[in-house]
């Protein structure tokens, strides 16, 4: 209703100085039965106030649809009634509908081809690697450890492409099941035993064996790796431990912690560091760091009903009960236990 009057102000004031002007014309002219002229005026105004009520009462649907907000695409083909201008509306409104779903089409065509791309991609570039990494596993010369170490970042560096462009069907890719905890760090920590000794970092693991979470077995590796890595990187050269632990919490939760002796990061950084591409002041300092890891990371927990947290502070962290040596930061993913 607002919109019609809106739309009809303008009408409806240069209706009413018209009016005047004639009168104001008869006045002049010497004419001055001033009842008559008033009835005139009378019968203009209810003229004016019938098209008025017969317009808006054919247009309603048209208004109250440029009125309101869509909450769907679908919306677009609902009709906004039988006159002229509403047709014309509705035949707008499909054409730029059928344009917006070919146009989607197009687009989503190109996104799949796109993965599929990416997906052969990922899968031939393994091979070379892995054929690299099985000649120079047994040399002794210190080139070839340089090589393999190099050959490590690449496989890592594909892992996340791969994982980056599954995320977009993450949907399609997932299977629930139960997974022991314990079983699934060990097996990352050995994937990074190499790691752990070019940066004189070592692992340690007290978490119970019989502890079990409702996960995906390949999304939980996959941010349990990035983490890990994310902990060897910033706590190089310092001989000391990475620790893994885990409790059971409140309703029916799991909360997993993973903790070094690192750099720590800066309290300017620490809202920022789940941002894509966001590397922040230590991400200057180590090039090869991508801004991915822990955006990754925060998506799949999201997508699996988990939760990520991180505690860290520069320069100083929380103190281990254990050896008073500091632990920082401290990453935490909680999961549903069974």
């Amino acid at each position: 209703m607002r919109l019609f009057i809106r739309e009809h102000l303008p009408l409806i004031v240069v209706q009413v100085v018209q009016f005047f002007l004639v009168l104001l014309v008869y006045w002049l002219d010497g004419y001055r039965n001033f009842l008559t002229a008033l009835y005139s005026v009378f019968i203009g105004l209810v003229l004016l106030g019938a098209y008025l009520f017969y317009r808006y009462y054919s247009h309603r649907q048209m208004y109250r649809r440029l009125s309101g907000t869509m909450q769907d695409m679908d919306e677009s083909l609902r009709t906004s009634g039988e006159a002229p201008l509403a047709k014309a509306l509705d035949d707008l409104l499909h054409d730029q509908y059928r344009l917006y779903r070919q146009r989607l089409d197009e687009w989503e065509s190109k996104r799949r081809e796109h993965l599929t791309f990416m997906n052969q991609w990922v899968h031939q570039m393994k091979t070379p690697l892995s054929v690299i990494q099985l000649t120079t596993q047994n040399e002794p010369d210190p080139r070839f450890a340089s090589i393999r170490e190099e050959a490590e970042r690449m496989e890592r560096g594909l892992e996340m492409v791969l994982y980056t462009a599954r995320l977009e069907v993450f949907e399609q890719d997932f299977s629930v099941e139960r997974v022991g905890l314990r079983q699934a760090v060990e097996r990352v920590v050995h994937e990074n035993k190499r790691s752990f000794i070019r940066n004189s970092v070592y692992p340690e693991v007290n978490i119970d064996a019989a502890l079990r979470v409702e996960t995906d077995a390949k999304w939980l590796h996959f941010m349990l790796n990035q983490l890990l890595s994310n902990a060897i990187k910033y706590s190089a050269g310092t001989n000391t431990k990475i620790r893994f632990t885990a409790r059971e919490a409140e309703a029916d939760e799991v909360h997993l912690s993973i903790q070094d002796s690192g750099i720590g990061i800066p309290e300017a950084d620490l809202k920022r560091v789940f941002r894509p591409f966001y590397t922040g002041e230590n991400g200057r300092k180590y090039r090869e760091s991508t801004g991915m890891g822990l955006y990754l990371v925060q998506e799949i927990c999201q997508r699996l009903g988990h939760r990520v947290e991180l505690v860290s502070q520069e320069g100083a962290g929380t103190q281990d009960e254990n050896d008073g040596g500091r632990r920082d930061p401290a990453w935490i993913c909680c999961g549903s236990n069974e």
